[in-house]
């Protein structure tokens, strides 16, 4: 990840050691069982005493405030599907205010079953940032706080937690700068993505965005305020990353920048084979000298399928491409694009269609789009913004994501898109390949052992009332049936944004690693305050 000037570690590290920082993407709550050799773990949701309050919150000294009415809100979240109710949420106008709650919770001791969740924009999908009569931690009040920028050699953004990427997007372009790996969401927080690792189109060359931190700032389990980096706590810093809110709350990040394009060059096509999708998509993540952006998704029996997208792309060939006929057929996209400015554009172009010389694809469905670099980055806001307007954002969203080894990739694409999701779908299904040699090793993201694995996400909204095909209940029906198959042919799968009903569940995930994981939490949250949701851990 490289540092930035060591003038910048020191002056940061006196600052925050005066008061001293994230989908794309099913609980059993009560049902599931207890772990039966560590007093704190637990996967189910605690039995909380009967309160309807916390009193001992309005005596805290704080910058902002708590609200105990109107808080609805903080029982919900993307997935809509999970509704566990808080008894407050504490509004922070300065991170002093985080830590004193939190330290005054860890003082209480045993005596205590209070829990807290930070909740960025509210984008789990299974409950992960709620605490049932808990408090919830809006991490968006911090976003008063002012983004500074770096301009030096290793340029960089200091911003708070709970800050939006698509306003850091925002702030960084303003200096030509941008940061290097995005998620394909921007309405995200920055300590939201970094608690589990921020993936996109990016990621073959820049690794996910925990790869790109130079430096945290973190309230721990303890109400600590701690500053870590490679040099200073590596074994908080690197165990939060990706660490799923287990080990602290991430309230400053100082993430790695580089100079940002203008514009993009956006393309799509179509494969008949998943082979030579993936073919091609493994050529070009292991080339220098590819796109900067590389993603791909399945379509299923999808009609008019070029004509929907007419009015973002472009076909190279209108003749052949409106006799393109996709009824009933399961294809394959791949999803590229290419960074330039403008008095580049010929430069981009020549290297474009050299690049896409060497690929498989159908050649009657090429087709193309230049867009700003912006409009690229933000692109499915767009999206949520016309569902929105239609009353069919705030749906049950019932999503997979899975991380599958390349040796298995083509017995999972054959037996799912084949035969258990053969008939059609609820939403996208995004699947592309990572390198993981470009990926740190020393986070406490999990992901397959093989050096080249694919992302695999299964995006499904649900109709509210229905039950038919695309109702809540036959999605998840579907899901399992996909996880059983992995399960029973062995295909070495791992979620990403992992969510398990089971104590063991949670182990084999963590494989080799648990005993670290569980370490960590005992050492930065050993009463198990922070991040219920997950239901890794039971309030000690």
């Amino acid at each position: 990840m490289g540092s930035p000037p060591s003038s910048f570690i020191k002056q940061k590290a006196i600052i925050f050691l005066g008061f001293f920082m994230v989908l794309f993407l099913c609980s059993l709550a009560d049902k599931s069982e207890l772990c039966s050799n560590s007093s704190f773990l637990n996967s189910s949701v605690p039995s909380y005493k009967s309160f309807s309050n916390i009193p001992w919150l309005e005596t805290l000294n704080l910058d902002g405030y708590f609200s105990f009415d109107d808080i609805e809100h903080a029982a919900k979240d993307f997935g809509n599907r999970y509704h566990f109710q808080p008894s407050a949420v504490l509004y922070p106008k300065s991170v002093a205010d985080i830590s004193s709650t939190i330290k005054y919770i860890f003082d209480m001791g045993s005596t205590s079953e209070i829990t807290v969740a930070a909740r960025g924009h509210g984008h789990s999908v299974q409950g992960q940032a709620q605490a049932h009569r808990g408090i919830i931690i809006n991490m968006e009040s911090l976003q008063g706080t002012e983004m500074r920028i770096h301009m030096g050699e290793t340029p960089y953004v200091d911003v708070s937690g709970g800050e939006l990427w698509i306003n850091v997007l925002h702030e960084t372009g303003k200096y030509g700068l941008a940061p290097k790996s995005w998620t394909d969401y921007l309405h995200l927080t920055v300590g939201g993505t970094l608690s589990n690792a921020g993936i996109s189109g990016q990621a073959f060359r820049h690794g996910p965005q925990i790869n790109n931190v130079y430096q945290l700032e973190v309230i721990t389990g303890k109400g600590e305020a701690i500053t870590c980096s490679e040099q200073q706590n590596a074994d908080l810093f690197y165990g939060v990353l990706g660490g799923l809110g287990q080990f602290g709350i991430i309230t400053r990040a100082v993430v790695s920048l580089e100079r940002a394009p203008k514009m993009v060059k956006w393309i799509r096509v179509l494969y008949y084979e998943f082979s030579k999708l993936s073919n091609d998509q493994e050529y070009l993540i292991s080339s220098e000298k590819s796109f900067d952006y590389i993603e791909g998704f399945v379509i299923i029996n999808r009609t008019g399928l070029l004509n929907n997208w007419r009015t973002s792309f472009s076909p190279k060939d209108p003749l052949q491409a409106s006799q393109f006929i996709s009824d009933g057929r399961t294809l394959y996209c791949l999803e590229i694009a290419k960074y330039f400015n403008p008095d580049e554009s010929d430069i981009m172009n020549q290297k474009t269609e050299e690049l896409l010389s060497e690929l498989s694809y159908i050649p009657s469905t090429l087709l193309m789009s230049e867009v700003s670099y912006v409009e690229f980055l933000d692109r499915v806001h767009v999206s949520e913004t016309k569902l929105r307007t239609k009353g069919l954002w705030e749906v049950p969203h019932p999503w997979m994501n899975l991380l599958i080894p390349r040796s298995k990739i083509s017995e999972f694409a054959q037996e799912v898109f084949g035969n258990i999701r053969s008939e059609g779908s609820n939403g996208p299904i995004l699947i592309y390949p990572v390198n993981k040699s470009k990926w740190n090793n020393r986070t406490s993201l999990i992901t397959p052992a093989e050096n080249i694995f694919y992302i695999v996400a299964f995006l499904s909204s649900a109709a509210p009332s229905s039950t038919g095909k695309d109702g809540l209940q036959q999605i998840l029906t579907q899901n399992q049936k996909i996880l059983d198959f992995c399960a029973k042919a062995n295909l070495g799968v791992k979620q990403y944004l992992p969510h398990y009903g089971k104590q063991e569940e949670w182990q084999a995930h963590f494989g080799t690693q648990w005993e670290v994981f569980v370490q960590r939490k005992s050492t930065y949250d050993p009463y198990a305050i922070l991040a219920p949701g997950q239901r890794i851990f039971r309030r000690k």
